[in-house]
């Protein structure tokens, strides 16, 4: 029984160890598009270009922003052109993947420019963004900022 077992036992664990390791090359792969298309939506934000914003965004895409509003970013300050910046640099810390739905965490740094009241002063802030495979298509979904107090 033991020489039966034995064998059974290695092929159970190299098929775990193959099946394992596609999932972390998948997982790596879409980790790896997903901070794509965060810095996609950087370089956008930077150009004011709504168009490929809008791209990347869900038709529902809501937004919980720094300054206490939550609401759909098609309303927002950004698609008004109220809120555009000089600088903003996005630093993706952790990327959780779960199936269909991938959670990126991090800080942001950033400079308003234009009539925005805050304009030309650095912001450091958290952020959490939400990415949700929709059709095949990976959009950002929901997204909560907030600034970062200074001490």
């Amino acid at each position: 029984m033991k020489n039966i077992l034995l064998p059974v036992i290695f092929i159970i664990l190299v098929l775990t160890n193959l099946l394992s390791g596609q999932s972390e090359q998948q997982n790596a792969a879409l980790e790896q598009k997903i901070r794509n298309l965060e810095q996609s939506e950087v370089d956008a934000l930077l150009r004011n270009d709504l168009t490929t914003m809008e791209k990347l965004w869900a038709k529902d895409y809501t937004v919980n922003n720094p300054r206490n509003e939550v609401g759909k970013a098609s309303e927002g300050p950004i698609r008004a052109g109220i809120r555009i910046y000089s600088s903003f640099v996005r630093e993706v810390e952790r990327v959780l993947i779960h199936e269909n739905t991938v959670i990126v965490m991090g800080r942001e740094t950033v400079v308003p420019k234009g009539d925005a009241s805050d304009a030309g002063q650095t912001i450091r802030r958290r952020f959490t963004n939400i990415w949700m495979n929709r059709n095949g298509e990976w959009l950002l979904t929901a997204r909560h900022a907030n600034v970062i107090c200074k001490d």
